[in-house]
């Protein structure tokens, strides 16, 4: 699968739509989620047109990974959410409910998240 230039996270990158930048460094953008599913729902996006975190671990350089997830950490610290706790979610193809094919991690935290998955 290609990376497609089109997707929503793609175009934010450019600057071709507008988001809520609540981080930004040469590694990562986050904003938050347009559907939050908890009381803190941030998205942190790598800078570089990365599918999935399979991609991103083979394609990323050293420098791009460390500063990504060094970026993830800092969002959550200045949520505030640290203490009470978070969750990291990226999801990774269609069995995951992947919507956007730009790798992502989402940060969700603000109360108690219960359990990961409800039983199949």
């Amino acid at each position: 699968m290609s990376y497609d230039t089109m997707n929503v996270f793609a175009r934010i990158l450019r600057g071709e739509i507008p988001c809520e930048k609540l981080y930004e460094d040469e590694f990562a953008l986050a904003f938050p989620d347009i559907r939050p599913a908890a009381p803190c729902h941030v998205l942190v996006i790598p800078k570089g047109a990365y599918i999935s975190i399979a991609d991103f671990g083979a394609k990323a350089s050293p420098e791009e990974i460390t500063g990504f997830f060094r970026a993830v950490a800092l969002v959550a610290k200045r949520l505030g959410v640290e203490e009470s706790g978070y969750r990291l979610l990226a999801n990774a193809g269609p069995d995951s409910h992947q919507e956007v094919p730009h790798f992502h991690v989402h940060i969700l935290g603000g109360r108690r998240l219960g359990p990961l998955l409800t039983p199949a």
